[in-house]
């Protein structure tokens, strides 16, 4: 499979605080990197690098060939970032905000139109398409977020708990379209606190604390030494908060 991101060395502070710390690992087409960590330990800024925005103080973020910060723009047109808190434009619908995110990024009329309706019934949200944003309840908001995410069909999809705020069915369905996307070959990067469902969906994982990567391997290789992610979070992590 091929490269789709790779960080050589990165590191960032702010002030005296070196939030991460010669940070390097890489994921190929298909993956899907549970990424995590505790409260502070550099998943955020991490993840705002990867995306762009922010700059790396040192090292080198590189995005299916492309080096994000000296080229932004066409970095980011591969990426779909779902950040923790959502934001949507109140007064646009569903349907709107869909197609402005359409708009952004070039996405064909037609392509852009199939897959909107294409997202809005996978997240029962079609009848809701016309209504304003502001309207929504917080996990029709959740989809309707997701769905902004994945209508520009990007190379790397970054989630941070995107399980937040979605009843059961949402859940289920939103596994079930991770599976698909990791097999068509999308890349991605999930953080979540909740280590179960995470350990569930991904096929590789990644630990930090205190700003340096403690642990990277497939899933299936935690069980040679831990019960599961969440005994292999705590023995990561317990010395490093």
């Amino acid at each position: 499979m091929s490269e789709i991101l790779k960080l050589e060395n990165v590191s960032k502070y702010f002030g005296e605080l070196k939030a991460v710390d010669n940070l390097s690992f890489s994921i190929e087409a298909g993956d899907t990197l549970g990424f995590v960590g505790p409260n502070g330990a550099g998943k955020t800024t991490t993840l705002k690098m990867i995306t762009g925005l922010l700059r790396p103080g040192s090292g080198k973020i590189m995005l299916n060939g492309i080096d994000v910060a000296s080229d932004p723009i066409t970095a980011k047109k591969q990426i779909g970032y779902l950040p923790d808190e959502v934001f949507l434009y109140d007064y646009l619908t569903g349907r709107q905000y869909l197609q402005f995110i359409c708009d952004v990024f070039a996405v064909p009329s037609k392509k852009a139109k199939d897959l909107i309706e294409h997202y809005l019934a996978f997240f029962d949200l079609s009848d809701f398409a016309d209504e304003f944003a502001i309207n929504y309840s917080f996990g029709m908001k959740k989809k309707l977020a997701l769905t902004g995410t994945l209508v520009h069909e990007p190379k790397l999809l970054i989630f941070d708990e995107p399980f937040n705020g979605l009843d059961p069915k949402g859940t289920k369905e939103l596994k079930s379209l991770l599976t698909r996307l990791s097999k068509s070959g999308t890349a991605m990067i999930i953080t979540s606190h909740v280590l179960d469902l995470l350990e569930k969906t991904v096929n590789k994982a990644a630990i930090i604390a205190k700003g340096k990567l403690q642990f990277f391997a497939p899933v299936e290789e935690l069980a040679k030494s831990y019960q599961d992610l969440e005994a292999a979070y705590f023995a990561f992590t317990e010395n490093n908060t």
